[in-house]
C-alpha cells in the first residue's frame, strides 16, 4: 500500500505542535527546526500535545507493560486441569501452573491473584506469569514492613524441625524457635503442626534471607500486664491458685498467671519425698501459700504443705517415752536411720542404738530403706519436735545372764571383728565382745600384730580369762585352748642335748635357727663357728647343742661350736646364792671365774 503523504500545513502557533515562547522562534528557521518531520513523513495528522497525554494516561492506566518485573494485580478468568488463565489487561492473557496455588485449593474464576510476568512469549508465543515469584517478592515486603512495625501476622505451621518449627508466613519458610511457642514449655510439638497462629516477625536476616518469628511474644505482651498487677498485690501467707509449669528434681515451679513461683521439694509435703513427681504432675492445678519474696518480687517462694497442720501436732498421745512404734526406714545416714512412724512424724535410731555390740557399724548394716521395723522410743521431745528411738531395746541384752553362759575357764567360739597393737576383738555372740591379748594368741611364736596370724571374719577358740560383769568386760585366751608346748619340749631341748637344723636368718649378735615348728633357738655369734673356723651362713644345715632353756620367759639358746669344742656355758645370775647350770658345774659371783665368765657374755 502507497505510503499517504499530506501537505504541511501552517497552523497557528497556538495549535502548533510546538510551543514558541521565545519571539525568536517567530522567524522560518525556528519554523523549520521545530517542525514534527517524523509525523510529517509517517503521514499522520498533526495532534494537539494534551491529547498525546491523554491518550498516554490511558494506556498506563488499562495496559500493563510486560517488560516490567513489577508485581502485578491479575484476574483469573479461565481455570483448566492443570493452569489457570490470568488476564493481567495485557495484549495478551498469561498462564500459571496450578502447582503454584497449592496453599489455595479453593481458587476460583473471578479471584484477583499477585503475578510477576515470568516469559513474555515461550516457544508457543503465550505469555507465562508467575504467583510463586509474585508471592516472594510481595512476602519480603511485608515481612520487612511487619518486623519495622510489630505488626502481628498469620501463619500456616508446616512441619517439625531440630529446635522449633517451619512456619508458611506470607508465602516464606519462617523459624519458630521452640522456645518462642508458648510461655511455659512445650513438650509436645505435633500438637501445633498444621494450624494457623497469629505471630511476631522478631528477627531477619537479610543475607542469609532467614526469618524468625514469635508467638510467646504475644502472649508475654498481655501477661507483662497480669504481672504487675499480681506482683502489686502478693503479701506473705497469702493463698494463691496456680498450675505446675516445670518440674526439677528440686522443686516445682508454679504459674501464678504469669508470675513464676518455686516450692522447694522440702515444702511439697510434710513427710519426706525423693522426688516432686511422687506427688505432683505437669500442668496440675493447686492452691499453695506464699512464703517470702524478694524486694523486687521476682523470686517467690511458695508452700504446698503448709495449707495443712503439722503431723506433730496430731500425733497420737500414746506416743511416750518407752512405748513401742513400728515405722518405715525413710533416711539411712552414717550415724543412724530416720524411721517413720506416721505421715510426717520420724524418729531417729542412732547406729549405737541398732544392737547390743560395742563395734559401732554403718546404719546400713543393719537396716536399708524401706525397711518396716519395730523399735522403742527413748526420748521424746514435742516441742521441738525430736524423738529418739531404738531398736535394740527389743531383744534382752546378753549381758544380763553373763556369768552363767561365759563362765570362767569355758571354751568358746568366737569371730574376729577387729585388730589393735596389743590384741584382738573376739565376738562371741551380738553384744559380747571379748579381747585376746596379743601374748595370748600363741605358745610359741613372738608375734608383733594380731593380723600376722588372723583375718577379719575369722572363728578362733578362745577361753574365757577374766570377765568384768559391771565394766562389760570380757579377757579371752586362744593360747590356752592348746596344751603348753613348753611342758613337753623341757625334756626334749634339755640342755646339752644336740639336734639337727638350718640356720634361718643371720641376726644382730648371731643368727637363728628352727628346730621344729614350734622352737626357734639364737645363736650367739662365736657359737657359730665350724671346725675350719669359718661361720656357718644362712640356709646352711649343722648340728647345734642346747646350752640354755628358759620355759619361763620361752627362751633357748644353742651353739654349734660346743659341738666339737669344748666351752664353758656357765650362765651367771645376779644371787648371792650358787646356781647351777648343767647339775656339774657351780659358780657365784664372788669368784673370779664367774666373773670372767659374766665379763666374756657381755661382750659377746
Amino acid at each position: 500500500m502507497p505510503k499517504k503523504t499530506t501537505t504541511p500545513k501552517l497552523v497557528d502557533n497556538n495549535k502548533s505542535t510546538t510551543k514558541n515562547t521565545n519571539p525568536d522562534n517567530d522567524s522560518p528557521q525556528s519554523f523549520l527546526d521545530n517542525f514534527n518531520w517524523h509525523n510529517y513523513e509517517e503521514g499522520i495528522d498533526i495532534i494537539e500535545d494534551t491529547q498525546l497525554s491523554e491518550f498516554e494516561n490511558l494506556v498506563k492506566e488499562n495496559f500493563v507493560d510486560t517488560a516490567d518485573e513489577d508485581v502485578i494485580i491479575g484476574k483469573v478468568v479461565h481455570m483448566t486441569d492443570r493452569e489457570a488463565i490470568i488476564d493481567i489487561n495485557a495484549k495478551s492473557e498469561g498462564v500459571i501452573s496450578l502447582n503454584e496455588f497449592r496453599y489455595n485449593p479453593n481458587l476460583k474464576i473471578g479471584d484477583d491473584v499477585e503475578v510477576i510476568v515470568d516469559i513474555r512469549e515461550d516457544k508457543t508465543g503465550q505469555l507465562v506469569l508467575s504467583h510463586r515469584k509474585a508471592r516472594i517478592i510481595k512476602a519480603w515486603d511485608r515481612v520487612n514492613n511487619a518486623h519495622d512495625s510489630g505488626e502481628v501476622v498469620n501463619g500456616f505451621v508446616k512441619c517439625r524441625t531440630k529446635g522449633g518449627m517451619i512456619v508458611d508466613v506470607f508465602g516464606i519458610e519462617a523459624f519458630l524457635p521452640g522456645s518462642q511457642i508458648d510461655v511455659k514449655p512445650i513438650r509436645d510439638y505435633d500438637q501445633y503442626v498444621n494450624k494457623n497462629m497469629e505471630f511476631k516477625v522478631v528477627k531477619i536476616n537479610h543475607e542469609f534471607k532467614n526469618v524468625v518469628v514469635s508467638h510467646k511474644a504475644l502472649i508475654e505482651s498481655d501477661i507483662e500486664e497480669q504481672k504487675k498487677e499480681i506482683i502489686g498485690q502478693l503479701e506473705k501467707g497469702q493463698v494463691l491458685e496456680g498450675s505446675v509449669k516445670n518440674i526439677t528434681s528440686y522443686g516445682v515451679f508454679i504459674d501464678l498467671g504469669g508470675v513464676d513461683g518455686l516450692i522447694h521439694i522440702t515444702d511439697l509435703s510434710w513427710s519426706r519425698i525423693n522426688h516432686p513427681t511422687e506427688i505432683l504432675e505437669l500442668d496440675q492445678k493447686l492452691n499453695v501459700v506464699i512464703l517470702d519474696f524478694d524486694d523486687d518480687k521476682s523470686r517467690i517462694q511458695l508452700g504446698l504443705k503448709q495449707l495443712s497442720s503439722h503431723p506433730w501436732d496430731n500425733l497420737n498421745e500414746s506416743v511416750q517415752e518407752g512405748a513401742k512404734v513400728k515405722g518405715k526406714v525413710v533416711v539411712i545416714a552414717d550415724y543412724g536411720a530416720f524411721i517413720e512412724i506416721e505421715e510426717g512424724v520420724e524418729g531417729l535410731v542412732h547406729v549405737s542404738e541398732m544392737s547390743w555390740s560395742t563395734h559401732l557399724r554403718s546404719a546400713q548394716d543393719f537396716v536399708k530403706v524401706g525397711d518396716e521395723v519395730e523399735a522403742v522410743v527413748l526420748s521424746l521431745d514435742r516441742d521441738s519436735r525430736k524423738m529418739s528411738l531404738g531398736i535394740k531395746q527389743m531383744s534382752s541384752d546378753p549381758w544380763t545372764d553373763i556369768t552363767n553362759k561365759y563362765p570362767l575357764n569355758s571354751k568358746h567360739k568366737g569371730i574376729v571383728r577387729n585388730f589393735t597393737n596389743f590384741g584382738v576383738f573376739i565376738e562371741l555372740e551380738e553384744g559380747i565382745d571379748g579381747l585376746v591379748y596379743i601374748s595370748d594368741l600363741s605358745w610359741t611364736k613372738k608375734i608383733k600384730h594380731p593380723s600376722e596370724i588372723l583375718n577379719l571374719g575369722d572363728s578362733i577358740d578362745v577361753v574365757v580369762l577374766e570377765l568384768d560383769v559391771e565394766g562389760r568386760k570380757l579377757s579371752l585366751g586362744h593360747k590356752q585352748t592348746r596344751e603348753n608346748p613348753w611342758d613337753k619340749y623341757e625334756e626334749l631341748f634339755a640342755e646339752e642335748t644336740i639336734h639337727n637344723g638350718k640356720i634361718n636368718q643371720i641376726v644382730d649378735k648371731g643368727a637363728t635357727v628352727s628346730l621344729n615348728n614350734d622352737i626357734t633357738a639364737f645363736i650367739p655369734t662365736r657359737y657359730l663357728e665350724k671346725v675350719d673356723g669359718s661361720s656357718l651362713i644362712e640356709g646352711e644345715e649343722a648340728q647345734f647343742k642346747i646350752i640354755e632353756f628358759n620355759k619361763e620367759f620361752r627362751k633357748v639358746v644353742a651353739s654349734h661350736t660346743s659341738t666339737f669344742k669344748n666351752q664353758k656355758t656357765k650362765k651367771p645370775k645376779l644371787s648371792s646364792k650358787t646356781t647351777q647350770n648343767d647339775g656339774n658345774d657351780k659358780t657365784t659371783l664372788g669368784d673370779i671365774d664367774a666373773l670372767a665368765n659374766l665379763k666374756e657374755k657381755m661382750n659377746d
